[in-house]
């Protein structure tokens, strides 16, 4: 019965490869970083740790991903404004968009 345990060692070994590509995608990808941290914004997160019930590097990786979320709703607010006032003629609207444009992009 040769070709039996042939059949039977491709059905195990195809089960493996399925378990195997399952693992992997559970698995997180997670990095590991060290990070310098001014005074005043360590006291600042340590207080967001303490607050939030959470560790000072689940606290630092919140605040980096919600700054994150903001720059891009930044981003898409300065969009969205660009296409609703692309078609002025008038050249005061026009210098006044450029200085708010400039305030959301550079953030002054």
């Amino acid at each position: 019965m040769p070709q039996l345990d042939a059949i039977t060692r491709k059905r195990t070994r195809a089960a493996a490869d399925r378990t195997r590509s399952r693992v992997k995608h559970r698995i997180k990808l997670e990095r590991r970083y060290t990070v310098g941290l001014p005074a005043n914004v360590a006291e600042q997160a340590e207080k967001y740790a303490q607050m939030s019930d959470m560790s000072m590097s689940k606290a630092i990786a919140t605040l980096v991903r919600l700054g994150l979320q903001g720059q891009q709703e930044r981003k898409q607010d300065f969009f969205k404004k660009l296409r609703s006032n692309l078609d002025s003629d008038d050249p005061k609207q026009q210098d006044r968009l450029v200085d708010e444009f400039r305030a959301l992009i550079l953030g002054q």
